[in-house]
């Protein structure tokens, strides 16, 4: 029997695959009904309704925190945000940087992991989010989350970087050059203050990826007390 020849491309994890197609169908769908294509005239609201709906609300936080009281419809809010996209070109970047990282860190720390780095980080920063900041502007978009998969990313390549002798501050510059594109963008055109959760989901994916490592805690403390 013939060897089979090795697939010049490997595959994405299907748990990055099915991240993917709900981000990406769920925008088909927003950008489908505001173009009149599918659905009946109250289809151009499906996003907005969305955004009612599903996005993370900092006042709706506040008020739990204040009441005490948690009802689920709030609180799925913390998973259900990234799904959800001010537009379509805000969803496209979202599903190319998940492909893209997502591609990276689940070959390394498989399927279940990288799911919940992808939603703990993604609460995480929503959590901030609500914490730190007083803005009525509601949190949505897949950004935070993937911030967590580039801490995850970080983290594998700090790791890397120090087996080989390498200067590891190297591992940081990605989430740098990032965080300086998000900030001249804010400057030149505005933004609002999601970068907060962004911040807070990369400290999350980074931190998982410790807690994932055997003995990772204990290398990662020793190795800042050396530096």
């Amino acid at each position: 029997m013939p060897a089979q020849t090795p697939s010049p491309v490997n595959p994405l994890p299907p748990v990055v695959v099915a991240l993917f197609l709900f981000m990406a169908g769920i925008e088909l769908l927003f950008s489908l009904g505001e173009r009149g294509i599918l659905g009946t005239p109250a289809a151009v609201g499906w996003r907005l309704q969305a955004v009612q709906d599903y996005a993370f609300s900092g006042d709706i936080f506040d008020w739990m925190l204040r009441n005490g009281y948690w009802p689920m419809e709030h609180l799925i809010r913390f998973v259900t945000y990234p799904f959800v996209h001010t537009a379509f070109t805000h969803a496209l970047f979202s599903c190319v940087m998940l492909l893209a990282l997502g591609k990276i860190v689940g070959e390394v720390l498989g399927g279940w992991r990288t799911l919940l780095v992808f939603v703990v980080s993604g609460a995480g920063g929503a959590l901030f989010y609500g914490l730190l900041l007083d803005d009525a502007m509601p949190l949505v978009g897949g950004f935070p989350p993937i911030y967590g998969l580039i801490g995850a990313f970080t983290y594998m390549l700090w790791l890397r970087l120090g087996q080989v002798g390498e200067q590891q501050m190297k591992a940081f510059s990605l989430i740098g050059v990032l965080l300086f594109l998000q900030l001249l963008f804010g400057v030149l055109f505005g933004g609002g203050l999601d970068w907060v959760a962004d911040v807070a989901a990369f400290v999350c994916g980074f931190g998982l990826v410790v807690l994932f490592t055997p003995g990772g805690w204990r290398s990662l403390m020793a190795r800042i007390r050396r530096d």
